[in-house]
């Protein structure tokens, strides 16, 4: 069943369901409002029968017999007024009056005759007065219902009509988004829907066109993958293949040196299937990490240490920036050390001589601790920024293959911050340099 028949009969079930109490309540309530209204004009009367009857029932040793020989009716002052009186198996004792005992009981007031909390039969008043008051109580209620059927139907018409149409409006953006979820579903990636409305018509579709575009971002990547990973195995397997063919065809022993080369290749293809390994882990969610308590000033001192020779050589100033004293991270020490590492290596690289390296340990979050790498380089290009992370991506000017590196390192530093809970981003201007912004949770 459609989504449309569905809020249809929904509402269509609600409608006449509300109409239909409507109209009990309300005949209920004009049949009610007439009985009290009888009851109260002839309330004292029927006070004094029941008492009469009663009374004479107690005195008459329980028994109905020799009730025909008493006028019940002479203390009260109506005009024709007329008694039935019935015992507990429905038997009529008594009768004042010419009318039938049918109309009596008909168009009559009853009440029971209860003796010790037992009910010893009841009794029916009648007068013409009250026989008018019974027929009112009769077809007012029922002109009432018959008229609340006939208007009652004519809105509960309109209202389906009007239930139809809204059920027709809700349900036309959802299949207005059918066809494309159907077209993504047979491999259209990237296919989008017209979102007009700011409501949660308007959310579904533009979530709809947001996950559509980034399934088709997704099969660019994993093709772009393929490509790159092929393009990265073919350099190295091509180098390999031509010196083993230069090998065989001298025909001679092979010296030592010459084999070095085919192991640099090796190395190289090792360290590609590692990175991509651990890049896949990382973004599966099950790298396995060594959490430790970590000072980060000491981690990040012990690296500029070591790179201080090479800045030195290309007469680059290298300094560490400290600006907080809660630099405690609980962390997996070696990736960091990864991370920061590789961000410090490119700096180095992609600055010129007489140029900056900073390494800053802040604290701009409340719970966590902001680390800056941040150079004096030539920047990049704010194209190249979004994708800046991305598995095998390079630059023009800043990222060329010549550079060396398995083009992943930027990717694989990213999922090592995410893994630690933290957030990693970018920031560059031309000509003026390039920061890296990490942030982590303090411990």
């Amino acid at each position: 069943m459609s989504f449309h028949r569905k809020i249809f009969l929904a509402l269509s079930f609600t409608i006449v369901g509300i109409s239909t109490v409507f109209i009990l309540l309300n005949y209920l309530i004009v049949k009610n409002t007439i009985e009290i209204g009888i009851q109260e004009t002839r309330g004292n009367e029927m006070e004094f029968l029941s008492k009469e009857l009663t009374d004479f029932y107690i005195d008459n040793h329980h028994s109905w017999n020799q009730l025909e020989q008493i006028n019940i009716l002479k203390k009260v002052n109506q005009e024709r007024s007329e008694i039935l009186v019935l015992d507990r198996e429905n038997r009529i004792v008594y009768q004042k009056g010419s009318s039938p005992h049918q109309l009596v009981r008909h168009l009559g007031i009853n009440r029971e005759l209860i003796v010790e909390n037992d009910v010893v039969g009841e009794f029916y008043y009648y007068d013409p007065e009250v026989a008018n008051f019974t027929k009112i109580m009769i077809g007012i209620p029922i002109s009432v219902v018959f008229l609340l059927l006939i208007s009652g139907s004519v809105l509960i018409l309109i209202s389906l009509l009007m239930a139809y149409r809204l059920s027709k409006w809700l349900a036309s953006p959802l299949q207005r988004l059918l066809p494309a979820i159907d077209r993504l579903g047979k491999g259209e990636l990237g296919i989008q829907v017209a979102s007009t409305t700011k409501d949660e018509y308007g959310k579904i579709a533009e979530a709809f066109n947001h996950m559509s575009k980034e399934l088709e971002h997704a099969e660019t990547v994993r093709r772009n993958l393929t490509a790159d990973v092929a393009h990265e195995l073919r350099t190295p397997l091509t180098i390999v293949s031509g010196h083993l063919d230069s090998i065989q065809q001298q025909g001679k022993m092979i010296k030592p040196e010459e084999l070095l080369p085919l192991q640099d290749e090796l190395i190289r293809l090792n360290q590609l299937v590692e990175d991509l390994r651990v890049l896949s882990l990382a973004e599966a969610g099950k790298l396995t990490l060594h959490l430790t308590p970590t000072d980060i000033f000491e981690l990040s001192s012990q690296l500029l240490l070591a790179l201080e020779p090479l800045a030195e050589e290309n007469n680059i100033l290298l300094k560490l920036d400290k600006q907080t004293e809660e630099t405690v991270l609980n962390i997996d020490r070696n990736r960091i050390k990864q991370v920061l590492l590789n961000l410090l290596m490119n700096a180095l690289r992609y600055t010129p001589e007489d140029g900056h390296v900073y390494l800053r340990l802040l604290k701009v979050k409340t719970k966590c601790l902001t680390i800056i790498v941040e150079d004096t380089g030539a920047g990049i290009t704010p194209e190249h920024l979004p994708h800046l992370f991305d598995r095998f991506y390079r630059t023009d000017d800043a990222r060329s293959r010549d550079s060396g590196g398995t083009g992943l390192g930027l990717a694989i530093a990213k999922q090592y911050v995410l893994s630690h809970g933290g957030n990693i981003d970018v920031e560059s201007k031309l000509n003026e340099g390039t920061r890296f912004v990490i942030e982590l949770p303090l411990a």
